[in-house]
């Protein structure tokens, strides 16, 4: 174990004002470490810091999440001015061998900083976590630079990067394979504040990029450009606020998606979460609002997309149970994982100002006409997923509450017959399609 002496560098340099602590090539097992302000981490290329696979190794002496448990092998708090560089690897070894998924059983993020200002993640390739992955909570002046993470099946809930109300966030030039959500904004209080994606290659079991769930505070002025999502089975963008809040003045710009699911994805809901007293996600289809008020969701602009949709073979990944399902529930579970692009807020709530431009979408069809179903549930409350809402009655776009929508050169085109409409509208108003 090597805890103690990285974390005695560590405290050194802190004391004497800040410095660099330098990994050279090899391995080194630790449980959690603390960085602290002014303090560089810097692992040379073929360093590997190993996350020691006990659990009494990882400190619980920290501030405790509004989401999931307080263990973490890397960790920060209150502190200003920390960068982790380098070449090196920092691999939690959080395999569900070790960290299963059971009630009382702790799985450990693989870093979490809370309270920061200051913070630079320049390269250095992340493997492994037994929960999220990178947490970043209520911190400004973050930035992400040629950052790779390796999560794919390795575990459940193997998130990428989760910013969580963080203001003045920049990342670019990052390389992520994540095992859930991979570029994920959250806001369990403070809102999502300035943030700025770029350059990014991104794949993800779940959404390459998504805002939510949790959504208390809110997402205002996000710019995500010139990016490639490839891969992503569940989604590959999807815009969520269900807790409250003001989704707001987001632009994403330049994006190119290859074999993904539901293309975009659009949600307004009344899950009306707080956050105070987290027990944990409801998935069922019956949850009720939990007390805050609905938000608002305004002013969208995503143009300049190219994106395959694709279905995807449904194999589990390598860590997870098989579910059984018959012939027809599998393919209900595939069609509804590549459905169209979906706008939908609740009744008398409505998403406001939405503009999609420059919009080239490739679906793959196939629905016959006796596979439509007509009825689409509200499932107002419930956590947000396009494929619950089930097998949509359209192939191209599903517009329901929504207001002040314009489709500018958008080219939606199937490879298949589908016996569905291109585009529904259910309670919309002032919609405009230039290209029809």
């Amino acid at each position: 174990m090597n805890t103690k002496a990285i974390q005695k560098a560590i405290d050194v340099c802190a004391k004497s004002g800040g410095g660099k602590v330098r990994i050279p090539e090899g391995n080194y097992i630790i449980g959690t470490i603390k960085l602290k302000s002014n303090v560089t981490l810097s692992l040379d290329y073929g360093a590997n810091l190993l996350g020691s696979q006990d659990i009494k190794d990882y400190a619980t002496d920290l501030i405790a999440p509004r989401e999931g448990g307080i263990h973490c092998l890397i960790y920060a708090e209150n502190a200003k001015n920390i960068t982790i560089e380098g070449l090196g690897v920092i691999d939690g070894r959080g395999t569900p061998e070790f960290f299963p998924r059971k009630k009382d059983s702790p799985r450990p993020r693989l870093l979490r900083m809370v309270n920061c200002d200051g913070l630079t993640f320049s390269r250095v390739t992340y493997k492994r976590p037994a929960s999220w992955g990178i947490h970043i909570i209520d911190s400004k002046n973050v930035h992400f630079n040629g950052t790779i993470v390796r999560f794919r099946n390795n575990g459940y809930n193997n998130d990428g990067l989760d910013i969580d109300g963080c203001e003045n966030v920049l990342i670019e030039n990052c390389d992520i394979d994540a095992g859930d959500d991979a570029i994920c904004l959250k806001s369990t209080l403070n809102a999502c504040k300035n943030i700025e994606v770029k350059n990014c290659i991104v794949s993800s079991n779940t959404a390459a990029l998504k805002f939510g769930t949790s959504s208390r505070g809110g997402f205002i002025n996000v710019n995500v450009s010139n990016c490639y999502f490839y891969d992503c089975p569940m989604g590959a963008i999807k815009l969520q606020l269900v807790d409250g809040g003001r989704l707001e003045n987001v632009d994403i710009s330049r994006i190119v998606m290859e074999d993904v699911g539901n293309p975009i994805f659009i949600r307004l809901g009344n899950r009306g979460r707080n956050y105070e007293n987290f027990e944990g996600q409801k998935y069922n289809k019956d949850a009720q609002p939990e007390g805050v008020p609905v938000g608002t969701l305004k002013n969208i602009r995503i143009s300049d997309v190219v994106a395959q949709v694709k279905y995807q073979n449904l194999e589990r990944a390598n860590y997870k149970e098989h579910i059984e399902r018959t012939p027809e529930q599998e393919r209900d579970m595939m069609m509804s994982k590549t459905g169209p692009i979906m706008i939908s807020g609740i009744p008398g709530h409505y998403i406001e100002n939405v503009v999609l431009e420059n919009i080239n979408i490739s679906y793959p069809g196939g629905l016959t006409k006796n596979e439509i179903k007509s009825d689409v549930p509200e499932d107002i409350a419930r956590y947000p997923e396009q494929f619950f809402f089930g097998v949509l009655p359209s192939w191209g776009a599903y517009v329901r509450h929504a207001k002040n929508i314009e489709f500018k050169n958008v080219t939606l085109t199937k490879r298949n017959n589908d016996a569905r409409e291109k585009i529904i509208l259910v309670d919309v108003e002032n919609f405009t399609n230039n290209n029809e």
